[in-house]
C-alpha cells in the first residue's frame, strides 16, 4: 500500500542547489491556513536530499498527505512556501494550521502526532539519543560537505572555493572511515530497527557517493546497498529519476 500523496507538480525545476539546504528546528504558527482539520501537506521537490529524507519517514508509515511541487512557473505554490517560512528553505510540512521546518523536526513530529506501526525515534530515550546522535552525523558530516562539493561545482570559475571544497573531501573522507568502523556487525545506523538515523543516511549517502566515492569502505557500500533496497527509499529514487540531469556533478545509472 502506498500513502495517498496528491501532487501539484507545475513546470518543470531549475538547478537550485538551495533544494539540498535546511533550515533552523522550529516550530512556526502559519499565518496562510485557516482550517484546522485539513490534512497535511508537504512543500517539497523530489530530488532534494532533506525533501527524500521526509518522504521516506512518510512512505515507512504510509501515511497520506498531499505533496506540493514547488517548481518554477508555479507562482501560487512559490508564494505559499515563502509565507509559510520566509527563508524559503524546504522541505515545511504543514499540519492542522501550523508549519513545521526541518526534516529532522518533521519526522519528530510525525512520530509525535502521525505515529505508525514503524517506530522511527525510539521509546526508550537513551536509545533515541543514540539514533539522533546518528542523523546529526549523515547530515553535518555526510551531507553539509557534499553541498559545499555540488554547490560549488555550479559556480563561475573565478569564484571558485578550491581549499573549502579540499576540506569538503577530506571530511567525508573522515567521515566514511569513522562510518565504516562503526557499521562493522550493525544492520541499521542506531539500533536493530530502520530509523530516523536511517532516513538521513538514505539520501546523503546516496548523493554524497556521486560528489566523492566512498572508495575502498566496504562496510559503507554494504549499508548503502541495504537502503537502496528499503522499498520506501527505491520509490523516493524513482520519483526523483527525471530529474537526475539536474544534479551537476552526474548520478550514475546503477542506483
Amino acid at each position: 500500500m502506498r500513502p495517498a500523496a496528491q501532487r501539484r507538480d507545475v513546470g518543470q525545476p531549475v538547478v537550485d542547489f538551495d533544494l539540498f539546504q535546511t533550515t533552523k528546528e522550529w516550530l512556526l504558527p502559519s499565518s496562510t491556513t485557516k482550517e484546522s482539520n485539513m490534512s497535511m501537506k508537504l512543500y517539497a521537490h523530489p530530488f532534494s536530499s532533506y525533501c527524500q529524507k521526509v518522504l521516506i519517514a512518510l512512505y515507512e508509515n504510509h501515511t497520506p498527505f498531499e505533496f506540493c511541487m514547488l517548481a518554477p512557473g508555479d507562482e501560487r505554490a512559490a508564494a505559499e512556501h515563502e509565507a509559510l517560512w520566509p527563508l524559503k528553505r524546504i522541505p515545511v510540512l504543514v499540519d492542522e494550521g501550523r508549519a513545521v521546518v526541518e526534516a529532522s523536526i518533521i519526522i519528530e513530529h510525525l512520530g509525535l502526532h502521525h505515529p505508525g506501526p514503524v517506530r522511527l525515534i525510539p521509546e526508550d530515550p537513551r536509545a533515541a539519543l543514540g539514533v539522533r546522535m546518528m542523523d546529526r552525523f549523515f547530515d553535518n558530516y555526510i551531507m553539509t560537505p557534499m553541498q559545499k562539493i555540488v554547490s560549488d561545482s555550479i559556480r563561475a570559475a573565478e569564484h571558485r572555493d578550491r581549499q573549502g571544497v579540499a576540506e569538503s573531501r577530506e571530511m567525508l573522507d573522515t567521515a566514511y572511515r569513522w562510518l565504516d568502523d562503526a557499521m562493522k556487525g550493525r544492520e541499521w545506523a542506531a539500533g536493530d530497527t530502520f530509523n530516523l538515523a536511517d532516513c538521513a543516511a538514505v539520501p546523503a549517502l546516496f548523493h554524497a557517493d556521486c560528489a566523492h566515492a566512498i572508495g575502498a569502505f566496504s562496510s559503507v557500500h554494504a549499508y548503502r546497498r541495504r537502503l537502496l533496497a528499503r522499498p520506501s527509499f527505491s520509490r523516493a529514487v524513482d520519483e526523483a529519476r527525471p530529474y537526475r540531469p539536474l544534479f551537476p556533478l552526474g548520478t550514475p545509472d546503477r542506483d
